[in-house]
């Protein structure tokens, strides 16, 4: 088996560096950055409380479930820029369905921003894979979150500032107008497609085989687990943290800033991906968690009584998810075999799904009794036990 998909399927066009795939994830997270706080207040604004966002969230995330499973279906007849463009319309259309400011639109605009990011995500993902090599994997992540920062600095404040000045069809408008920048810059760029393998070499296609076949690698559900409680703490920031801030008396504007400033910290995935490089990717993981759970469980006590203590702890806890951030894929990327990686992928790919659909309704049953801030009590107690899990079993070497 060759160790380089892309020595075994040659390319339809031209190969691409670190610089082009952090532009592209940059005007990638800036579509998605423009609603990531309008979506949550919007929701508390229809639904009246922070236990229906839950189970709202965790519908939707239900639905881009199944359709992150059956993308490698949609890569296998399409090719990967004709999947990458139809994530890119998910989202637009998203943008249209949320700016009617109405439940039915809510819950469409909710699964088609997401399940747009599903497609632009792994397509990305494997993009990534096929064109750079994995030596490179530690220098040209951090350096991709690096380059979004200026997205998601700016985006949530904007869109939050646009929706209270203005109202949700121009928070809507700015999405259109960077997804639009966005499909420009994709043609203009033409990534190389790899060719399409011989008909002989495909089996048939099979979702919950891809599933079968991930969990029986270790390392694979090493490598998922860890994506999956970094990103319990980046949904729970961007959805409960503004509810939590409006609950103590803050302005919608001012949850935005707080998400916007947590987004200034993502250059620091360089620094992750540097002591990683002299250290070991185990020690930045494991010292990751243990910052997301000091910090996560100080923002729960201190709750809305004492906003801007737990804003400080809730930005604490920003720095260790960004560490996991600049590293924490590099296990999945160094386990994955080259000729399954299309559909392993679109596996991995699923903790961001399953990152709100189950904590989303463990949410939801302890919002019916306790408040808000008990939502940051969990997911430190998640990032101990990650912590814990990954010092045991992560390489030395890795």
């Amino acid at each position: 088996m060759p160790s380089d998909t892309s020595a075994a399927m040659p390319y339809s066009g031209r190969k691409a560096g670190a610089l082009t795939f952090s532009m592209l994830f940059t005007m990638e997270s800036l579509v998605r950055s423009l609603n990531a706080g309008v979506l949550s207040v919007q929701a508390y604004e229809l639904l009246g409380s922070s236990r229906n966002v839950s189970i709202l969230m965790t519908m939707a995330s239900l639905g881009v479930l199944v359709t992150t499973l059956m993308l490698p279906f949609l890569l296998r007849r399409a090719k990967r820029r004709w999947a990458y463009t139809l994530g890119i319309a998910f989202s637009m259309a998203a943008a249209l369905f949320l700016a009617s400011h109405t439940v039915p639109g809510q819950a469409a605009g909710t699964y088609l921003r997401n399940a747009g990011a599903s497609m632009m995500n792994v397509t990305l993902a494997l993009y990534i894979l096929d064109h750079i090599h994995k030596s490179d994997y530690a220098r040209v992540e951090p350096m991709r979150l690096s380059f979004s920062t200026l997205s998601w600095t700016i985006g949530p404040t904007v869109g939050l500032w646009l929706y209270t000045h203005y109202g949700p069809m121009a928070a809507q408008a700015a999405v259109l107008v960077a997804g639009l920048s966005l499909l420009t810059f994709f043609w203009i760029i033409r990534l190389g497609d790899p060719a399409t393998l011989p008909s002989g070499t495909l089996q048939p296609f099979n979702p919950l085989k891809n599933v079968g076949r991930f969990i029986e690698q270790p390392r694979l559900r090493l490598a998922w687990a860890i994506a999956f409680a970094r990103s319990v703490f980046w949904s729970s920031l961007f959805i409960y943290g503004p509810i939590l801030l409006i609950e103590a008396g803050l302005s919608k504007t001012q949850g935005g800033y707080v998400i916007s400033v947590s987004q200034l910290l993502l250059p620091l995935a360089l620094l992750s991906g540097f002591v990683a490089r002299r250290t070991s990717v185990r020690m930045v993981i494991t010292s990751a968690f243990g910052i997301i759970c000091l910090a996560s469980i100080a923002a729960g006590l201190s709750g809305s009584h004492f906003p801007i203590v737990t804003i400080v702890f809730l930005l604490i806890g920003s720095l260790g998810a960004t560490a996991l951030d600049g590293v924490g894929a590099i296990p999945y990327m160094r386990a994955v075999k080259p000729r399954e990686r299309r559909e392993m992928t679109s596996v991995y790919r699923t903790f961001i799904e399953i990152s709100d659909i189950v904590p989303g309704i463990i949410f939801a049953l302890v919002l019916s009794i306790l408040p808000t801030q008990a939502v940051y009590v969990l997911v430190g107690l998640l990032a101990a036990l990650m912590s814990f899990i990954t010092w045991r079993h992560l390489p030395k070497s890795l």
